[in-house]
């Protein structure tokens, strides 16, 4: 078994390597633009079963924010709901034989923190302007800005570190008893991946919706 810390490569555009977890990721995100613009273009006022699933998402991931971000959650809804539609898809795209997650692949649950962590502090600069934002890392006291700068760190290092790990530690697992277990044996070890692969996708959006909420916890 080959260590899951090894990048795999596709092809080289130009002197750029690019990696199967980047095609995947490209691909999870063709897919889903797809499936959004072919279930939204025909929406009806009394909605079949397709469109019915699709509204009911939706409302669970409003209400969802809506329970931390009261009266924004519309705002948040895009990115949140972006958020979690792509990393459940892309946890659970190993299940489809000849692919990989790539959410078990460093890069990515890197990428998608990041992405949550300039997605805080624009939020709260916009909320509190940029004097009032820096504000906010020296209270109760200007002693405790190292701590919070250093807190900011390292909440992003552990949503990177706790998608990657389980989704790694599972693909992993599964690879090892397909290997020499058989076909039939990994199943309820693959029932417990899906019901992994949701709860990660969803404490993922979570914890970044929380963030979002503190950074905008100060705003006047």
């Amino acid at each position: 078994m080959e260590s899951p810390f090894v990048t795999h490569i596709a092809f080289m555009l130009g002197p750029v390597p690019i990696s199967y977890a980047v095609v995947v990721t490209w691909g999870i995100m063709a897919v889903l633009t797809f499936i959004v613009w072919l279930s939204c273009r025909n929406f009806k006022t009394f909605p079949r079963r397709w469109q019915t699933a699709i509204e009911l998402l939706v409302t669970t991931i409003d209400e969802q924010i809506g329970d931390i971000i009261q009266d924004k959650n519309l705002y948040f809804l895009p990115l949140i709901g972006t958020l979690f539609i792509f990393i459940a898809l892309a946890n659970l795209i190993d299940l489809m034989p000849g692919l990989s997650a790539p959410t078990a692949v460093l890069e990515t649950p890197a990428a998608l923190a990041v992405i949550v962590f300039f997605s805080v502090h624009y939020v709260g600069i916009r909320s509190q302007g940029v004097w009032g934002y820096l504000k906010s890392y020296t209270r109760p006291n200007i002693i405790m800005m190292p701590f919070t700068l250093l807190s900011q760190i390292t909440r992003t290092f552990s949503m990177m570190i706790r998608l990657f790990g389980n989704i790694m530690s599972g693909q992993f697992l599964i690879g090892l008893l397909l290997a020499f277990a058989g076909l039939l044996v990994p199943v309820p070890l693959m029932v417990l991946h899906i019901l992994i692969s949701l709860i990660q996708a969803y404490i993922f959006a979570i914890l970044a919706t929380v963030f979002i909420a503190a950074a905008m916890a100060d705003e006047t």
